[in-house]
């Protein structure tokens, strides 16, 4: 079946769906495979749950006319999917980066949504599959499409662009996330800057916060729309204080986010950048982001009787990590826990990685730092401050949490070490 004809299936379809415990009435459904699963195996359930068609790969799975044989469901699910997109014809931002994209992407989505219908990518469904899923909820509807790229090799984001053909783009910044897939820091510039090879080949604009002079080097030959505290960028956005929460100043107007951190200045500028260049109003773009509530485990402030949780554990690399514990530092309480958990997919450079921040706190000024997992429990400790535990239970069995009051805690660490079972424990 030709995708065209495949398309005009999918347009009497409510959504595409991979997954049968997601299934709802007239979906789509995908059999993908994966190394522990064979989505074909679950074609006649999903008919059975409701799914209008299902696109299927093996043939011995062919049931009736609503069972849709390919030679690749994951490849025409992507090939869909950057059809729909040229058939829908409106404006995409793609954004990636090493730190922030989620929420950068849903404080784009905020602001914009003042003015537009805007579709954006759910959570983190920023892969090969997570992409073309995000495109296909788009609808006619849909004014703005916002999608978030990830990757942790290299050509990742050169064929996601392929796949979303953005007309619009952003990166987050530079920093040592996916060394393990990506090489080194030099590799990781490469790999983000794919999006902006791509812009820059189609004659398209790119955001670039001016602050970072990786991001002005890299758009120098661009449609770029700058924006910093230079007087001479396209729009001024400064920073004013993060305790914690972070404040900002833009055209006479100060913005208070529910955001912790001066790490998240650049992605409140971000968002502040983009709505003010698809003209949305300077009231509008101050109430989406002093609304905007930060959740799933991503700077999140927290209050467990007497003490103020900073639960910042969705993920963690070198980067993010370092300003989440200089930030940390900066806070004017009077007492201060860290708890830190492993950082992965670091390769090679997980030791030395690891030792470093270890480093780092020992020059910070803090009451405690906890350190869990089996990368942070190898570092060479100097501290008496500092407390390693190889594992969560040993941490949970050996140091009572409970005493603990009238405390600010930073909890931060890689999705895997699920950081957040501590607030259990308060």
């Amino acid at each position: 079946m030709k995708i065209q004809q495949l398309h005009t299936l999918f347009l009497e379809c409510y959504s595409a769906c991979t997954d049968t415990r997601k299934i709802k009435e007239n979906d789509m459904f995908f059999a993908l495979k994966g190394d522990n699963f064979n989505g074909n195996t679950y074609a006649a359930q999903a008919i059975n749950l409701g799914a209008k068609y299902v696109i299927i790969d093996e043939p011995e799975y062919y049931k009736n006319t609503q069972t849709i044989l390919v030679d690749n469901v994951l490849e025409t699910l992507q090939e869909l999917a950057a059809f729909h997109r040229t058939f829908l014809n409106i404006p995409i931002i793609a954004l990636t980066g090493s730190n922030g994209k989620t929420t950068t992407k849903e404080l784009i989505n905020a602001t914009l949504s003042q003015k537009y219908r805007t579709t954006a990518t759910v959570g983190n469904l920023n892969n090969h599959i997570g992409v073309p899923l995000t495109l296909l909820s788009m609808t006619k509807n849909t004014e703005i499409g916002i999608v978030e790229m990830g990757a942790n090799h290299l050509k990742e984001i050169e064929f996601l662009c392929n796949i979303a053909k953005p007309d619009y783009g952003y990166i987050t910044n530079f920093g040592k996330a996916h060394l393990e897939g990506f090489g080194s820091v030099e590799g990781i510039i490469k790999g983000k800057s794919e999006l902006y090879n791509f812009l820059i080949e189609n004659n398209k604009t790119i955001f670039v916060n001016g602050n970072d002079a990786i991001q002005l080097e890299k758009t120098k030959q661009s449609n770029a729309y700058i924006f910093g505290n230079n007087d001479d960028f396209d729009i001024q956005i400064s920073f004013i204080e993060a305790q914690p929460n972070v404040c900002v100043s833009y055209n006479n107007l100060t913005i208070q986010s529910h955001l912790i951190g001066e790490y998240n200045f650049n992605n409140i500028a971000a968002a502040i950048a983009i709505a003010n260049y698809f003209k949305v109003e300077d009231k509008a773009i101050k109430s989406a982001i002093e609304n905007y509530i930060p959740n799933n485990n991503r700077s999140q402030v927290l209050l467990k009787a007497s003490n103020k949780i900073i639960l910042d554990a969705y993920n963690a690399n070198p980067t993010s990590m370092q300003a989440a514990l200089l930030n940390f530092e900066k806070l004017n309480d009077t007492s201060k826990i860290a708890i830190l958990g492993d950082m992965f997919e670091l390769g090679q450079d997980a030791t030395i990685e690891h030792q470093n921040i270890v480093e780092l706190l020992e020059t910070l000024n803090y009451d405690k730092a906890i350190l869990i997992g089996e990368n942070f429990y190898k570092t060479v400790v100097k501290s008496k401050k500092i407390i390693p535990f190889k594992t969560f239970d040993a941490f949970k069995n050996d140091f009572d949490i409970t005493q603990v009051k009238n405390t600010t805690l930073l909890i931060k660490g890689s999705r895997g070490m699920a950081l957040e079972r501590t607030l259990e424990l308060l």
